[in-house]
């Protein structure tokens, strides 16, 4: 025998209408929660930026990404324990903040975009310039450390 003695569709209507109620008198604002998904999305990317531009000028060596084979130093401390590319990685979040910002799925799936363009035309040439460069330096490195996140 049921203990349910009340038809299904009756508790859905019941649930439905004690759900109306709470969203009528508990509206969430959600302008205010996106701002600060947003901005600490961008404040994270700034901090990828700053800290790979910062360990670079520490080491003495370029920043300059069209000029890879300028690289006077293999840096591997700092934030770049944590990625091979912390700056581009920055860029990323920075992204995804200006698409949480936008309110817009379909720019959020352009970050996908930027990571496999970045990946293909960027950093694999630099990867193939920093191992002429620095050997097998460079290829441990490669092994222990990812090259986004």
């Amino acid at each position: 025998m049921l203990n349910n003695k009340i038809p299904p569709v009756i508790v859905v209507l019941f649930f439905a209408g004690i759900m109306a109620l709470i969203a009528h008198y508990s509206v969430i604002d959600f302008t205010a929660f996106i701002t600060y998904l947003a901005a600490s999305l961008v404040i994270i990317g700034c901090v990828f930026c700053i800290a790979g531009v910062v360990s670079f000028k520490l080491a003495r060596t370029t920043v300059n990404p069209n000029k890879p084979e300028q690289a006077s130093k293999l840096v591997t401390g700092g934030i770049y324990k944590i990625s091979r590319n912390p700056m581009y990685v920055g860029f990323a979040f920075i992204l995804a903040g200006w698409g949480i910002w936008l309110s817009s799925l379909w720019a959020l799936l352009c970050i996908i975009g930027f990571i496999v363009y970045l990946t293909l035309f960027q950093i694999i040439p630099e990867e193939r310039a920093l191992t002429k460069i620095f050997g097998q330096e460079f290829t441990e490195y490669k092994n222990k450390v990812k090259r986004w996140l």
